[in-house]
């Protein structure tokens, strides 16, 4: 008998690796627990991804993919780059929790990856680009960028603890802070 050979959903596979990430950590993170939690196997798993940090490349470019759509959402097309942090920063206030500890695994297996540290380093200096931080409205929208994108490192690395509503008013104020003058 000959079949079809079934197809893989790499989304699925993605959303087993990121619960296992969720709830294990990045130690968690095997082959073998990402084919279980997929009901794959190990084989199907390594076919879509050839390696684990392959799979944690897809899983970062995903969640930035994600990220990146939820801003361009909210500045509508082509937006100032004063704009772009604006949108930016709703973002990251409006995040779920559980954005905050994907972040968290994903920082933690970048700083690991060579090559996601240079393409986030190219993706922040982008998001910086279009300043003139020689302009006073410029740099206080730099600013609040990088204080958002603090406490969001923060938050997600749980080394500051706030409810729902404490991080509104946080960034509710880093967003006044990036309001044009």
């Amino acid at each position: 008998m000959s079949g079809r050979p079934r197809s893989i959903d790499r989304d699925k596979v993605l959303d087993a690796a990121e619960t296992i990430v969720a709830q294990t950590g990045a130690a968690g993170l095997t082959f073998d627990a990402v084919a279980r939690a997929a009901g794959i196997t190990k084989g199907g798993v390594q076919y879509c991804f050839g390696t684990k940090q392959q799979l944690i490349d897809a899983m970062i470019d995903r969640w930035c993919n994600a990220f990146d759509q939820d801003v361009a959402d909210r500045v509508g097309p082509a937006p100032s780059p004063q704009d772009v942090i604006r949108g930016h920063l709703q973002a990251t206030r409006d995040a779920k929790e559980t954005d905050h500890s994907r972040a968290a695994v994903m920082m933690t297996a970048l700083l690991q990856s060579p090559d996601q540290v240079v393409a986030s380093r190219d993706w922040y200096n982008q998001r910086l680009a279009g300043l003139n931080l020689d302009d006073t409205a410029d740099r206080r929208i730099a600013l609040a960028f990088l204080a958002g994108e603090g406490a969001f490192l923060l938050k997600a690395f749980g080394l500051i603890g706030l409810d729902q509503p404490q991080w509104s008013r946080l960034f509710d104020d880093i967003l006044k802070l990036a309001e044009t003058k």
